[in-house]
């Protein structure tokens, strides 16, 4: 129960901070370094508890991105917050050499979308005292959308996950939390489905993430472009919440962050 403003629980929200020329929402206007350290600063300020960088897109029908222009993009980035700022950042990559180095270079957390599957990167997750995010996702970003098909939704998402928690405890790693993949390889029924059973994963017992954020299934229920969802993304985000989400991925840092302190008021009573 809420019985102060200093014991209410909270939400944490993850910042995104996509350094590409080609995301879905935000692609290109942090590509230049100076720009994306400057985005990450304000975010910091906004209230953020995790900055989330990326190197490459993961919209859908994306190509991946060399290792080698994927580092030239997210290194000098994270290294520049990490003395300026106290809050942790993640690095949105699935390549292990790319978190390792983001790791070096003032990382802690690994935000992996293909979910651990390779054993290198739970090794330098386990290594580097890295927490991680395990997503789960069907196919690949070039082919996700493609018709993706389940017999039961959040029985295979539950079971993958929990799959993927096992292995990484078995390596020894500790801050584990699991993001059931939004978009990712899901129509807008997954989706919808999904967030009406966050339960279902909060049931894994490790922090659960959802990232609905300007997503396209918020435009295909309100027939607004990606910078009109908003108020869409705020909805999805508050029913996440009150169904036991711990952590929300945002673009909008500072309007979710306001969003989800009034959700946590409401779920501390509930």
């Amino acid at each position: 129960m809420y019985d102060g403003e200093y014991h209410m629980p909270k939400t944490r929200i993850m910042g995104v901070l996509n350094v590409t020329p080609d995301s879905f929402s935000d692609g290109g206007q942090f590509l230049d370094p100076e720009n994306a350290v400057r985005r990450g600063l304000t975010m910091a300020e906004e209230g953020a508890d995790i900055i989330d960088i990326g190197g490459e897109s993961s919209r859908p029908g994306s190509e991946p991105v060399p290792e080698e222009e994927e580092l030239r993009r997210v290194i000098p980035v994270i290294e520049q917050l990490a003395t300026r700022i106290s809050v942790p950042i993640s690095i949105d990559t699935y390549k292990p050499h790319v978190a390792r180095e983001a790791m070096s270079a003032g990382a802690r957390i690994v935000n992996d979308i293909t979910g651990l599957q390779n054993p290198e990167m739970i090794r330098i997750a386990a290594e580097t005292n890295a927490g991680v995010v395990i997503m789960h996702m069907q196919g690949m970003p070039k082919d996700m959308q493609q018709m993706p098909v389940y017999t039961d939704v959040i029985a295979e998402i539950s079971a993958y996950l929990s799959d993927r928690i096992l292995a990484a405890r078995h390596a020894g790693i500790v801050d584990i939390m699991v993001d059931p993949g939004i978009g990712f390889g899901k129509t807008l029924e997954h989706n919808l489905t999904i967030l009406s059973h966050i339960r279902a994963f909060t049931a894994l017992n490790c922090p659960v993430l959802i990232g609905p954020s300007r997503k396209s299934f918020i435009g295909t229920i309100t027939g607004l472009p990606m910078e009109e969802r908003l108020e869409g993304t705020l909805a999805a985000a508050v029913l996440a919440i009150q169904g036991g989400a711990a952590i929300i991925r945002a673009h909008d840092v500072k309007e979710m962050k306001r969003a989800a302190m009034v959700a946590d008021a409401i779920v501390a009573y509930s």
